[in-house]
């Protein structure tokens, strides 16, 4: 990974998750089963640069939901949240 890149999982969204399970974003913003794609979309809409990766969050490592790699300087919270109010809501 280069320097100013954030990885982001589907994980972090799950609005279904415990912050012990991955969750990073208060439940109110977390979305139902996100994926990859919806990270992607949600990125492209806020115009940060990503690219999608075939890996797993080491937590989750028999559900292979893959990640997302964005370009990102500032901190990562940020960045979560950004995407958090981006995505579509799917309760």
């Amino acid at each position: 990974m280069a320097a100013g890149e954030c990885i982001l999982y589907p994980c972090y969204f799950n609005a279904h998750y415990t912050r012990a399970e991955g969750r990073r974003v208060p439940r109110s913003l977390g979305v139902k089963g996100p994926v990859v794609t919806d990270i992607e979309r949600a990125l492209r809409k806020a115009g940060v640069p990503c690219r999608v990766e075939e890996h797993h969050h080491s937590s989750h490592w028999t559900r292979h939901e893959g990640r997302v790699i964005a370009e990102w300087t500032d901190k990562k919270e940020a960045l979560i949240r950004k995407v958090a109010q981006k995505l579509e809501v799917r309760k």
